[in-house]
């Protein structure tokens, strides 16, 4: 199996399997949707979406009544649309392997998206994103690298704060976010690069640069000695709740097409924290979906 979407695979495999299992025996999907356990009714789209991903690891056949079965739009490029193509995948992984531990999940409208630790055919770190329409998951997209040892600064690709603050300045956060992204990543305005952070205060979770402002310009500056160029030429998605936002990108890294997803931390309106994960786009040829990466 090519491409980083094992994640998917699993998962939607095990939904497929719980679908069918319902689809028979209506009487136990009332019985489901009415037991305690579950509370449909009460749960927060972050429980449900945290819930599903750990049925990675459990099996657990519940949180299928979280998808809308008539409407998934999947934008795993390794992935077929729908649920219907991934019913003879779930042999793919072995029993009781899987490792799944959700660090991270914010709320944004309609949208979720997580940071995740992942363990399945060797240690992975996702970011995800779930679209709600009523109550239920209808679309999701996802970006997956395999984790990195600690950076020179000694930050993992996962740890740091978890817990959105400044729930009333999520606009604003978002706006600041964005901005950096377009002047420094896009436009390559870098005579703006000071003014987005407080001083040289900058904590940083990429597996290849320290921390501080200064470490972000001396890895990029040893980048370019070495030929090696990140061009970012589109922002496709601003997500965010209270001081995290996420930027969802497409672009260049020394000449391959990425996806680029880039969580940040602001702190007193500066950038104070950032986490990413930054994966290959195949050629079109290699698409199991026409939904596109983003």
């Amino acid at each position: 199996m090519n491409y980083k979407s094992k994640t998917l695979f699993v998962l939607v495999s095990l939904l497929l399997v719980a679908a069918s299992a319902i689809a028979q025996k209506k009487e136990r999907a009332q019985t489901v949707k009415n037991s305690p356990t579950v509370k449909t009714e009460t749960m927060t789209k972050k429980e449900k979406v945290v819930a599903l991903l750990k049925s990675i690891e459990t099996g657990a056949p519940e949180p299928v009544g979280y998808i809308n079965p008539n409407k998934y739009i999947q934008h795993n490029l390794g992935a077929a649309d729908g649920l219907a193509g991934f019913g003879a995948l779930l042999k793919a992984l072995p029993p009781n392997s899987a490792k799944v531990n959700t660090v991270r999940a914010f709320e944004d409208g309609e949208f979720v998206f997580t940071h995740t630790d992942y363990n399945f055919f060797g240690p992975k770190i996702g970011f995800d994103i779930f679209r709600f329409e009523n109550g239920l998951i209808v679309e999701h997209w996802d970006n997956l690298q395999e984790t990195a040892k600690p950076n020179p600064s000694g930050h993992t690709m996962i740890d740091g704060p978890a817990v959105s603050t400044d729930l009333n300045k999520t606009e604003e956060n978002k706006k600041l976010v964005k901005q950096f992204v377009e002047d420094i990543l896009v436009n390559g305005k870098m005579e703006k690069l000071a003014g987005y952070f407080n001083g040289d205060n900058y904590i940083q979770h990429n597996p290849l640069i320290p921390d501080q402002l200064s470490g972000l310009g001396k890895a990029l500056t040893e980048w370019a000695k070495q030929g090696i160029t990140m061009k970012y030429s589109k922002i496709h998605k601003v997500l965010g709740e209270g001081n995290f936002v996420l930027v969802v990108s497409e672009g260049h890294l020394a000449g391959q097409h990425n996806s680029f997803y880039d969580l940040f931390r602001v702190e007193n309106g500066k950038i104070a924290e950032h986490w990413d994960t930054i994966e290959p786009i195949p050629a079109q040829t290699e698409w199991k979906n026409n939904n596109g990466k983003f």
